[in-house]
Order: C-alpha cells, then structure tokens, then sequence
C-alpha cells in the first residue's frame, strides 16, 4: 500500500472537502490509503476579530503550507477563495476542481428574499466584499461581522443575532444545508470571491508522483481556466481575500467570459467591467482587465486596502 497526506483545517466544511478528495484518490487507486491531517490556521484561532482587521494574505493556507514544505503532507485541501495569489516558495497548485455552485446566497428569518428584508434589518458578512456590495444595493441595512464556521454562523441566526446572513452557496449546499437558502444572489447583486465554489489542491514542487496522481483524478479544466482568469485579476491589482474585489468568469460557447469588481467597502463606488477572449489566454485576460480597473481609478477606490 502506498500512503497520502493531506492536510486540512478541522472544520465540518474543510473536513468534508477533504474527504471528497480522499474519496476519489482512493477509488482512483484502491493501493492507495489516504489519511488527513488537521491543523489550525490563524484564521481558525483568530475568531473575536473581523478578518478585514486580522491583517495578512493567507489567514486559512498558511499553516497548512508549512506542512507541507516541511514534508508532514503531500497534499493540501483548500477553498479555492482563501489561497493567496501567490503561493508559498516550493508549492504549487497541482490541480484546481469542478466548481460547486459559485454564487453568494441569502438566508434570513422568515425565508425573506433582500428586497424583503425590513428596513435597517441587521445582516451579517465576514466579508468586505460582500459588504459593498450589498450596501450599494440596501444602504439602509446594519451590516456587522459575522465569524465562524458554516454551522455557527446558521446557529447565530437561528438564534436571533441577525435578520439574515450571507454566505457562499458552495459550503452549504457541501454540507447538506441547501434548504436553508432564501435567496441565490444574481451576480449584478454580489459577485462572487475570486475562485468561489472550487478547491484548491497544492503540492510541493518537486513531488511529481502528488502532482500527476491529482491531475488526473481531480483537475478539471474548465474551471481551471476560469479560476486562472480570476486569480491573475486578483494578483494585478494586490488583492487579499479581505479586499473588495470580486470576479466571476465561466466558458460558454468556448468563449472565456469574466465579469471583475471594485468596491468602495461603503459601497458609495463600484466599478464593474467585463472581457472575454479564449481560455488559452485566461491569466492575460485578467491582468487585462485589472490593468483597465486601475486606468479606470480602482486603487483610489481600494484606498488602505491597495498596498
């Protein structure tokens, strides 16, 4: 028998995640025993702060790297939206997978819609980008932090300490929680994080047995050349997961189509535009389109968050 690692954080969602690759690793090769490792990343530890204020790329990835780089794991799992533009020295990222649905979704008390929710109603987001996006829609609503996993953030709300939260469809509907969304946010109302709804699997660069064992049985090309596209329009304009930036591309006709945003995170300014051209070309398409946000005065925009 030949053994894999693979690290992950210990969430109900990281761990459901990580046992979907385990799952298709294994039936791909039945010599093969897949066991997990789980650690804490400071994303994890770091609960009573907004992620905005916890400061740094990487908060969910960087741990699981060290592993890695250290020779603990083969293989790391992660949210495609939490890995940095730029990985780690010595790592790279084997494989990219289908995505899962990649849109932001609403639920709320009452199975409320957002046109719905009463005036001032209090909804929570860990997320800047969600932030802007949704002030720019209802300046009205009281927008705070929301932290913790999928199922505490749920409690929270059950529990009354918000009208409604929004999340990433993506998480839920892995967890089996599908029927708890009142609303899938159209993409002109929240555009997604860069690479939502896919995961990211990372090797070290120098084991070619990891990198061609997940190529095969996890990588999936669309999604790749769409995630390609995002990634290179976050890393042009020096984007964390914590700014308020959002892409979203996605092949149709053969044809890359992406659609990228800027927010102010009080959401007074949004720039949005779109390009298309050939999957083969996806990362000059981003960097294109980010080159036109910042000719169209995104780092203004950006303010304190462009570094």
């Amino acid at each position: 028998m030949s053994t894999l690692v693979v690290a992950t954080r210990g969430s109900a969602l990281a761990l459901w995640q990580a046992n979907h690759v385990k799952a298709k690793l294994e039936a791909d090769d039945p010599e093969l025993r897949v066991t997990l490792l789980v650690l804490k990343t400071k994303g994890d530890k770091i609960l009573d702060v907004p992620l905005a204020q916890v400061g740094g790329k990487g908060l969910f990835v960087k741990e699981i790297e060290e592993a890695l780089l250290r020779k603990d794991a083969q293989l790391a799992v992660h949210s495609m939206k939490d890995v940095p533009a730029e990985l780690e020295s010595g790592l790279i990222l084997a494989a990219v997978s289908a995505r899962e649905d990649a849109h932001d979704v609403l639920i709320s008390k009452g199975n409320q819609r957002l046109a719905e929710l009463p005036q001032g109603a209090h909804v929570g987001t860990s997320s800047l980008r969600r932030v802007c996006q949704l002030r720019a829609v209802r300046p009205d609503l009281r927008i705070s932090a929301l932290r913790g996993n999928v199922d505490t953030r749920l409690r929270k709300l059950d529990e009354g300490e918000y009208d409604a939260i929004v999340l990433a469809a993506a998480g839920l509907l892995r967890l089996g929680h599908g029927d708890r969304i009142s609303e899938r946010l159209p993409f002109d109302i929240s555009l997604p994080a860069i690479g939502q709804g896919a995961l990211g699997l990372e090797t070290r660069a120098d084991d070619p047995d990891a990198i061609a064992r997940v190529r095969r049985v996890l990588h999936d090309e669309v999604t790749a050349a769409c995630v390609t596209a995002e990634r290179a329009f976050l890393a042009r304009l020096h984007g964390g997961c914590q700014t308020p930036i959002a892409a979203h591309a996605r092949l149709a006709e053969g044809v890359l189509q992406m659609e990228g945003l800027v927010g102010a995170t009080d959401g007074s300014t949004i720039l949005r535009l779109t390009t298309a051209g050939p999957p083969a070309a996806a990362a000059s398409l981003g960097r294109a389109l980010a080159d036109e946000m910042l000719a169209k005065g995104a780092a203004k925009v950006l303010g304190s968050h462009h570094d």
